[in-house]
């Protein structure tokens, strides 16, 4: 069953502080609906919400037009809000992944079985990259495979150390 609503919101929001206006216009929204509809439980929809918060907590519209469906669902009946003009999106229920206990869960944990699976496809990805630098150029992927990683950064800070060091030295001779 679906219908459409014009709700006017003015006169309650009005009823708020100022600070309290949109979060008040959103509870009458959902009170306006559950009178009309007769049902309890009502979800406004993304694009219903965004309108009313659009201008900020401060200066929600004064009247909205919805149009409602009554949604029959195992868990419940319930009502489902969306601006007229919108298309509803479908809600999407919580999947629950079942952990384990005992002693097979904390064995999971500590392994992290999507951790290795990571890192196993990460070794794969810079095996791939080495065999590709070969082709390219095969005397300089011999000479990284000297020298290595770690002594590349050790003569880089070298490099840096000296030219501050040579830089300071320097500006000191030339004060004098």
């Amino acid at each position: 069953m679906e219908r459409t609503y014009i709700i006017p919101l003015r006169k309650e929001y009005q009823k708020a502080p100022v600070y309290k206006r949109t979060k008040k216009a959103v509870k009458a929204t959902k009170e306006f609906l559950q009178k009309h509809m007769k049902v309890e439980n009502i979800k406004l929809g993304r694009q219903l919400n965004m309108l009313l918060w659009a201008k900020g907590y401060r200066h929600p519209p004064h009247k909205v037009e919805v149009s409602v469906e009554l949604v029959k669902d195992k868990e419940g009946d319930y009502a489902y809000a969306e601006l007229v003009g919108v298309q509803k999106e479908t809600l999407k229920k919580a999947v629950k992944e079942e952990k384990k206990t005992g002693l097979a869960g904390k064995i999971e944990e500590l392994r992290g079985k999507d951790t290795d699976k990571a890192d196993h496809k990460a070794e794969e990805i810079k095996a791939e990259e080495k065999v590709i630098k070969e082709m390219k150029n095969p005397k300089e992927a011999q000479q990284s495979v000297n020298t290595g990683p770690n002594t590349d950064k050790k003569e880089a800070m070298k490099d840096r150390t000296k030219n501050t060091f040579s830089q300071s030295n320097k500006q000191e001779r030339s004060k004098k």
